[in-house]
């Protein structure tokens, strides 16, 4: 990597660190540059969502700056330190073990398969045993549920809807989206946080399919 960009954005990152750099990156840790992590990944998908390859561009520059910012800290830690180099070789680690079919001779039918054969390498990678395992529980709401009961439905667990608000009928994007936004604005209407509100419900069936 002698010579290369990254290895001059690793530089640039460990002067901006350093002392006598910049006194603002000099004071972030992991937790105060969280928000930047997120909201350069949305504006990255607002560049693809463009179709603007030189947003594209940029937006990927500002993720990639993120993953650098949090590496070189990630150095300064004073019992358990890592650096960028460390992270690139757990990743293309892991690459290599979770596609054995380009690797390691393994036979795969199709995609599906390979999908198949990532999850159970992951889960015995992780020694999963709970449904929960690698759920990221901060994401959104959403998304969140979304996950929660695409594991509820794998793992075999019914997640009653109260049939109150239960929604019949053949479903379509329009149709789900009209609902949704009915239901944000109603609760909008009566000072309810949407999210809030969903999350709370996310934790529900959390609770339900089983311990973390």
């Amino acid at each position: 990597m002698q010579g290369s960009q990254l290895q001059r954005l690793v530089e640039v990152m460990n002067t901006l660190r350093s002392p006598g750099g910049c006194p603002w990156d000099a004071e972030q840790t992991h937790e105060s540059l969280l928000k930047y992590l997120l909201e350069e990944s949305y504006e990255f998908v607002d560049a693809v969502q463009s179709g603007s390859r030189v947003d594209m561009r940029e937006e990927l520059g500002d993720v990639l700056l993120q993953v650098y910012f949090h590496a070189r800290m990630a150095e300064e830690h004073p019992t358990d330190p890592f650096s960028i180099e460390d992270i690139a070789q757990g990743i293309a680690d892991k690459l290599i073990r979770r596609h054995p079919h380009v690797f390691a001779g393994v036979e795969v039918r199709d995609s599906q398969e390979v999908l198949e054969n990532w999850e159970e390498i992951k889960k015995k990678e992780k020694g999963r045993t709970s449904p929960l395992d690698g759920v990221a529980m901060s994401q959104p709401a959403l998304p969140l549920v979304e996950k929660l009961l695409h594991r509820a439905e794998k793992y075999g667990v019914d997640v009653p809807v109260p049939d109150s608000v239960t929604i019949s009928g053949t479903a379509d994007e329009g149709l789900v989206g009209q609902a949704l936004l009915a239901v944000i604005a109603w609760a909008n209407a009566n000072g309810i946080d949407a999210e809030a509100a969903l999350r709370k419900e996310a934790m529900r069936i959390a609770q339900q399919i089983g311990p973390a």
